[in-house]
């Protein structure tokens, strides 16, 4: 759905596909009775992490990490001395920060993301479109609202940000844990979805709309198929999709490097 659109460039998230149980059933037969054999104890799968963050170096000036529910203020201390700081000041909301930034990444490549657990405050201005509900496109002014998010976005410094995710990262992955993924780590979701939104297409030319209920949405079915966070750097336009993407791969090469060996 393209009015009302929900900023969620700084994060991004793969859901994870609900894995079904099957029973099977031993089948009727005349043959004598057989003493049942003790099925083996269930094996406990483990999860595999692909990408590893080092270690947090801790320093007596970071001193311990708070719990979730304490963690607003001292993560928004510590962004704040990052270089790019106006982009928290002025758009990241102050409550529930981790938790409505990892629910948020693990939305963004769903068809829907929870408008009352971003991260972000919404976009300023309303969406425009061009023609009537049944022949539409999408206008282009609506690529100026997102302008000042964009060079909020690139004045942030994706190495200092990293340190602090890297800071707070035990308390990003009990986030993600207490959503319901016992065995995830959340680096790998991440990693996942950044590579979800670097997939988003571009189309060329006017962006046909329609309009069946009181939203708009993409006329072309494969458009409309894709991920809320595609379909949001669609609505981005070219230019504005492209420098997220680009900022999003700095994310990406930071949170990937290999530890060093010890």
């Amino acid at each position: 759905m393209i009015n009302k659109p929900m900023v969620g460039v700084a994060a991004a998230v793969a859901a994870i596909a609900a894995g079904t149980w099957y029973y099977l059933q031993s089948r009727h037969t005349e043959a004598p009775p057989v003493a049942a054999q003790p099925l083996p104890p269930p094996v406990a799968e483990e999860s595999v992490v692909e990408h590893p963050l080092p270690a947090a170096q801790e320093s007596v000036a970071n001193g311990p990490l708070p719990t979730l529910a304490e963690s607003d203020a001292p993560l928004s201390e510590a962004l704040m001395h990052m270089s790019g700081a106006s982009a928290v000041k002025d758009y990241l909301l102050p409550e529930s920060i981790i938790r409505h930034l990892v629910v948020t990444i693990d939305n963004l490549p769903r068809q829907k993301v929870a408008v009352q657990k971003r991260p972000i405050g919404p976009v300023i201005g309303f969406f425009l479109a061009n023609g009537d509900e049944l022949h539409a496109t999408l206008d282009a002014q609506n690529y100026e609202r997102y302008q000042p998010l964009v060079a909020a976005a690139d004045k942030l410094d994706m190495q200092q940000l990293t340190a602090v995710y890297i800071r707070f990262y035990p308390l990003f992955q009990q986030a993600y844990q207490d959503l319901g993924y016992p065995n995830g780590y959340f680096n790998d979701r991440l990693v996942q979805v950044i590579d979800n939104l670097l997939a988003a297409p571009q189309p060329a030319g006017p962006i046909a709309l329609v309009r069946p209920n009181v939203m708009y949405t993409f006329a072309d079915p494969a458009l409309e198929a894709r991920s809320a966070g595609q379909k949001l750097l669609i609505r981005m336009g070219p230019e504005n999709a492209a420098r997220i993407k680009a900022k999003l791969k700095e994310l990406r090469a930071a949170i990937t490097v290999a530890p060093p060996k010890h």
